[in-house]
Order: C-alpha cells, then sequence, then structure tokens
C-alpha cells in the first residue's frame, strides 16, 4: 500500500505552526524569520515533504525561476524592463519572481535571502537608493547564483551590469537647452549616490563647460523625484530665474513644469524643460515634454537573454564586459 505524502498541515501539527506560516516558511517569505525557516525546512526535509515544485527541482538543480529586485514596482520604467524581462523569459520556460525594495536597503537584503531560499537560478537586481553595504549579495556568489544589476548598479563589484550612456544622456539634455539659448539652467536629480543621477549630473557640468558656462551649485536640486518634489522645486525655478531645467525622471519634471507654468512663467518661452525616461506622462502634459528616450523594455530583454544564455552554459557572464544601451533625445514643444 502506498505511503500517504507529507502535508504542510502535517508539518504544521509537528511544530505546532499554522499552515499559512508553513507554506510561506518553505517559500522563503520574509515575513516568517530566517530562525523559522529554519526549522520548516529542516522538519519537511526529516518528515520527506516535498511540493511538486520542490520535487522537480531537486531532480533538475534548476527551479525555472529567475528572482527580479527593483526599487519601486509603481515606476513606468521599472514596469517596462520587467515587461522586456518577462517576454524572454516566458519564451525560454522560466518564471519570474519579483520584488520590490522600495528604496530601502533592508529590504533588498531580505529580498535577497527570500530570493534565494526560493532556488531561484538568478537574480537581477537595480539597487534601491540608500544601497551603500553590498554585502547582501555575497550570498549570491557563495551558492554559486548568477547576479546581474541593471539601471541602477554598484561603482565597485565585479558583476555584469546593463545600463546606458547616463552622462552622455545628461550632457544631451543640456546641451539642447543650451543650443535652445538658455543659459541659467537648473538640475533636478535623485541621490547622487546612485549611478544613474552622479553621472547625469557629470554629463551637465560637461554641457555647461562646453558652452564656457560657470558651474553653480545652487542650481542643483537633489530630491526624491515625486511629483511632489517637482511642485516643491517649481518655487526655486522661479525665484532663481532659471530659463532651462533638467529634471532626471519624467513625473517631477511633469509637475514642476505644470507648477512653474501656475506660477505665471511661460514655457517653452521664459523656461525650457527636458525630462528622463520618456514616460507616458511627458507626451501628456502641455506642452509635450523633452525627455531622454530609455529603452527599458529593451533592457529588460538584454539582462533575460544573457542570464539565461549564461544557465544554458553558452556564455560565462562573470567574462563579459558591462553592456551599454543607447538612448537618444525626444525634442517636443517643452523645450523649442
Amino acid at each position: 500500500m502506498k505511503q500517504r505524502e507529507t502535508t504542510i498541515y502535517d508539518i504544521a501539527e509537528r511544530l505546532g505552526l499554522a499552515a499559512s506560516t508553513i507554506s510561506r516558511g518553505l517559500k522563503g517569505h520574509h515575513t516568517v524569520s530566517q530562525q523559522t525557516q529554519r526549522r520548516i525546512i529542516a522538519t519537511a526535509e526529516a518528515m520527506g515533504y516535498r511540493s511538486n515544485s520542490i520535487a522537480a527541482s531537486l531532480r533538475t538543480n534548476s527551479t525555472q525561476t529567475i528572482g527580479v529586485i527593483v526599487p519601486r514596482l509603481d515606476s513606468y520604467l521599472m514596469s517596462q524592463i520587467i515587461a522586456g524581462m518577462e517576454k524572454v523569459t516566458s519564451e525560454a520556460g522560466y518564471n519570474l519572481l519579483i520584488s520590490q525594495s522600495r528604496e530601502m536597503a533592508a529590504n533588498e537584503a531580505r529580498s535577497v535571502q527570500s530570493m534565494l531560499n526560493s532556488r531561484v537560478d538568478a537574480l537581477l537586481v537595480s539597487l534601491a537608493e540608500h544601497t551603500d553595504d553590498l554585502a547582501h549579495f555575497e550570498a549570491c556568489r557563495a551558492k554559486g547564483v548568477p547576479l546581474v544589476f541593471f539601471d541602477r548598479v554598484p561603482a565597485d563589484m565585479d558583476q555584469l551590469c546593463i545600463t546606458i550612456n547616463n552622462e552622455m544622456a545628461g550632457y544631451q539634455a543640456t546641451r539642447h537647452l543650451l543650443d535652445q539659448g538658455a543659459r541659467q539652467i537648473m538640475f533636478i536629480s535623485g541621490s547622487l549616490r546612485r549611478n544613474v543621477y552622479e553621472q547625469r549630473l557629470a554629463g551637465y557640468k560637461r554641457a555647461l563647460t562646453s558652452a564656457k558656462i560657470k558651474f553653480n551649485p545652487e542650481h542643483i536640486i537633489i530630491n526624491d523625484l515625486t511629483e511632489e518634489a517637482g511642485i516643491r522645486a517649481a518655487r526655486a525655478v522661479v525665484s532663481q530665474h532659471a530659463d532651462g531645467v533638467v529634471v532626471t525622471n519624467d513625473i517631477c519634471a511633469a509637475a514642476c513644469m505644470n507648477e512653474v507654468q501656475r506660477l505665471g512663467r511661460r514655457v517653452p518661452q521664459q523656461v525650457k524643460f527636458t525630462g528622463f525616461n520618456n514616460d507616458i506622462i511627458s507626451r501628456q502634459v502641455t506642452p509635450a515634454l523633452t525627455t531622454i528616450n530609455y529603452p527599458g523594455i529593451e533592457m529588460g530583454e538584454v539582462a533575460a537573454r544573457h542570464v539565461l544564455a549564461h544557465l544554458k552554459g553558452n556564455v560565462d557572464i562573470s567574462q563579459l564586459e558591462n553592456i551599454v544601451i543607447k538612448s537618444s533625445l525626444i525634442i517636443r514643444e517643452s523645450s523649442l
């Protein structure tokens, strides 16, 4: 007579925990403590528990799952990148396990551990704003899990990184405003801890230098690039008599531009604007927003293709040069 298979309810009874806790613990969910997860996994193994997916993954040494950690899921850019990843991975028979750090390093670290507990085959990461210590990624190396960074990438970690040329994009956005006659150009950016904003600022400075305009630190505004931050920044744009503004995302740029107009300045006649990312809102505001087109879907596809090629043994991503995807300036009415 075939022996009855162990269920999560058997494990729950053995440990005195709820079945829902057992289920989350086996999946490595962050709401279950590491100590409890270890007890659950050890008991499940001792009792011979195997879910269908766990049994299959043990046979193949693969879960056919790739983990993705992004700063925010409500970002148009990140949704585009994930869409590109999903297209490639689903065609190859892989699933995505997606988590957001909400810009906090602690959340990011927990997500990495949860992904590893879920035995993902590889991990694709865009760093949180407040991540300074990268130690939580060392567990990927220890477990042999391929790791690829995209968009927001570390400056000093020997891993494949996929970005655009942010310095050039910052230069192009600023140079365009200079070519349109702007001279008092402000720069609104996210935290300079992250490569994307630091490099865009470097491009802004290079464009000013090329036009023989002295860099003015008072023209730099650092904020969280939200709609509310854009509205607050508008007051500085008006009070400092800026005639051009480079904003490093479109949500903040659109809000700032609308508020500047509400405060009585005409766009683009008195103040010219450029944004970043080519979000949907850049085409919906009045005037339409000049912006840097960020090829998010392409970035996601490239990241997924490379990690799948590594998993299939076709390439070794640790030996690859970092990949830079081409962006472009889309000129609209806000800067002409």
